[in-house]
């Protein structure tokens, strides 16, 4: 197994084992970065299921972007440094679109997430274990990805 193979299974593990598509992701890279910090995964709470369960931007992806900014984020108020993040946020969207068609969870799962109705369907259909993990896997094989290239 590749380092991306193990990287993409094991947040697929933690998604699987109950953190959210944005927690598994952020946690995995932290992880992998051994960037260690009391407020991961818990900062990517709010991110599952689009953004509180709203169907929005899908949680993988957004978890994706906060590695990101773990990774390549800066700390001083500096729009020339900043842009190297934002370059890397844009790809990692177009990749994402590209690969599943929408960044929107609602799209993605055909389920009204915020509707409570949609989301007991959602659960009986099984489609956070079948559709979710391919999402996530996505993000970390992005994230791993930028590790194999030039900065």
């Amino acid at each position: 197994m590749t380092q991306k193979e193990i990287l993409c299974e094991r947040a697929v593990k933690h998604f699987l084992e109950g953190h959210n598509c944005a927690q598994s992701v952020l946690l995995t890279m932290s992880e992998h970065w051994n960037c260690k910090s009391e407020l991961i995964p818990k900062i990517a709470t709010g991110f599952g299921g689009g953004i509180g369960l709203c169907g929005s931007v899908c949680g993988a992806l957004t978890g994706g972007v906060m590695a990101i900014g773990i990774k390549y984020g800066i700390s001083e108020p500096s729009q020339e440094k900043r842009e190297r993040a934002y370059e890397l946020c844009q790809n990692l969207l177009r990749v994402f679109e590209n690969e599943h068609g929408s960044a929107l969870c609602r799209d993605l799962i055909k389920y009204d997430l915020s509707n409570p109705d949609d989301l007991k369907k959602a659960r009986k259909a099984n489609v956070f274990e079948e559709k979710c993990p391919d999402f996530v896997r996505t993000a970390i094989k992005f994230l791993v990805g930028l590790e194999e290239k030039p900065s």
